[in-house]
């Protein structure tokens, strides 16, 4: 913390952490857990970027267009819902959202 002077609520804050600390690390020694540094991959930053900066809808890219039957709109709502589902089980947010959206895009449209 940086601040001018020390506050009676900042000492209680840095005292609850400590407290809590000290509970984390008799627990941590009672079950032999060593806490160990979380090592992540670094995620793909330029495609997130692209798909940000990429201003056609992920609808307009599937029906390239086209005007679309009502069969071939519940078919495709389908097919984008189950992807939908298929990222988000992949932990693909982005690619997630951008389907939703694009179902929300092809509701609208009737």
């Amino acid at each position: 913390m940086y601040a001018d002077r020390f506050t009676d609520s900042m000492k209680k804050a840095i005292d609850e952490t400590e407290r809590r600390r000290e509970i984390q690390k008799a627990y941590n020694e009672k079950h032999g857990i060593t806490p160990t540094t979380i090592k992540k991959e670094i995620r793909d930053v330029i495609r997130a970027t692209q798909v940000a900066e990429d201003n056609t809808t992920a609808l307009e890219k599937v029906t390239q267009g086209r005007k679309l039957t009502k069969e071939d709109k519940a078919k495709l709502l389908v097919t984008l819902e189950k992807e939908m589902k298929e990222a988000a089980k992949a932990l693909d947010f982005e690619r997630a959202a951008e389907l939703r959206d694009s179902i929300l895009e092809l509701k609208a449209e009737g």
